[in-house]
């Protein structure tokens, strides 16, 4: 019978350590009861799915008996921390705030995890004060060692996100104090960071921290599923629905396929491996792809929203598209070639003017060869008229020509 792992052996094993600041740690994970925190700046009003790992490390914490906290950075929001691509724009001080309410109500929803905002002790810092009680005790030559900041210098770096590190440091810091939080975790890219906090706490107090990373959540090119990459995936149903996540969980590549399984569900080693084994005899069924994208979905949104998408893919499959619920039309559709619809045509004219088929003829060809369907009705009669007497919650005109090339009308 194999051995169970440890909680740091599991976390190993799941591919979701990439530093940890002392060997000390690991006792303290096996045995539970740390208080630690992770952080996030509400640049945006949700988390998208590559915070969903980082998070899931959190509730992985927590269900082996530590206490997490979330810091959602009202303070460094404004500030911004250097990326190593160049300096982020300003921000808003009111969408700031604003973004903070709406994670803070989203965290404490999906993963019940406290939450604090550290602009309410940096609001009324005293400037002198702080470089006198914080900035005396961190090193430049330190700072300017740390990958981002090195990635940044040789493109040019704001004073303002050089003092990024020195102000999570302090937010470590005062989190130990006010709540006797010991750990900090966070992503790979924020070591710099999480280790300036240790820094801080032993000169100040002699008092042992700890901190480990967790390497980031990348899509098959390599690139970090993030905001700041234009592919983000957001956990907010409103901005992505059910069914945009199990597409794009369901049409990841094979490679990727026991990395997530990994990192995105809680499913144990035996199960991830009997999966695996399956996929990988018949990897045209999907079968990894299917369990990731209902793990995933069911965490986040329940099992209903996850029924609700495999429903409108088999709807989009078998061309019933009736089936799908109208406010979701435009989701589904997003993608593909949109049409403003101003005046009632003919099937021949609609197909041709607006660039389906290339030519009258050619539109009597596909209407005539049973290829094109409206609202997943065949369309056979070429005095069909488009109109909204035809269209979806009189708005919407779904036409598909041959098997998989979708267009998504609009009446206006």
């Amino acid at each position: 019978m194999e051995k169970e792992m440890t909680l740091y052996e599991e976390l190993q094993w799941r591919g979701l350590i990439k530093d940890i600041s002392s060997e000390d740690l690991i006792d303290k994970l096996n045995n539970g009861g740390v208080k630690f925190y992770l952080g996030t700046d509400p640049t945006a009003d949700s988390l998208h799915i590559g915070h969903y790992s980082t998070f899931l490390v959190a509730k992985r914490l927590q269900k082996a008996g530590h206490t997490p906290i979330l810091l959602v950075g009202g303070a460094t929001g404004l500030v911004g921390d250097p990326r190593g691509t160049g300096e982020r724009e300003k921000a808003d001080a009111k969408v700031i705030e604003q973004n903070y309410t709406k994670l803070k109500a989203q965290v404490e929803k999906l993963f019940g995890i406290k939450t604090v905002n550290n602009l309410d002790w940096f609001k009324d810092v005293n400037y002198i004060e702080f470089l006198r009680d914080y900035g005396k005790y961190i090193n430049v030559n330190y700072m300017l060692s740390k990958d981002l900041v090195k990635r940044q210098l040789e493109i040019g770096i704001s004073y303002a996100e050089f003092s990024y590190m020195l102000i999570q440091g302090v937010d470590f810091k005062h989190l130990h104090d006010e709540f006797g939080v010991t750990l900090q975790i966070g992503g790979s890219d924020q070591w710099g960071n999480l280790t300036t906090g240790i820094e801080i706490i032993r000169k100040l107090t002699g008092d042992e921290v700890y901190a480990f990373s967790i390497p980031l959540a990348t899509d098959s090119t390599g690139k970090k599923m993030g905001k700041s990459e234009g592919n983000a995936v957001w956990l907010d149903l409103e901005k992505t629905s059910a069914y945009e996540l199990y597409q794009y969980l369901f049409n990841l590549e094979d490679s990727m396929m026991e990395t997530y399984l990994k990192r995105f569900t809680f499913l144990t080693r035996p199960e991830i491996e009997d999966i695996m084994s399956k996929h990988n005899a018949e990897p045209e069924k999907r079968l990894a792809q299917e369990t990731l994208a209902h793990e995933v979905i069911r965490d986040i949104h329940g099992e209903e929203e996850y029924q609700k998408a495999v429903e409108i893919s088999r709807a989009l499959f078998s061309g019933d598209i009736k089936n799908i619920p109208s406010n979701l039309i435009s989701k589904v559709f997003a993608k593909v070639d949109h049409i403003d619809i101003t005046e009632e045509q003919n099937i021949v004219d609609f197909l041709a003017n607006n660039g389906i088929c290339t030519s009258k003829r050619e539109a009597r060809e596909f209407v005539n060869a049973g290829s094109i369907t409206v609202n997943g009705d065949k369309v056979t009669d070429l005095e069909t008229v488009i109109s909204k007497d035809l269209a979806l919650d009189d708005k919407y005109v779904v036409v598909r020509k041959g098997k998989k090339k979708y267009f998504l009308g609009e009446i206006k």
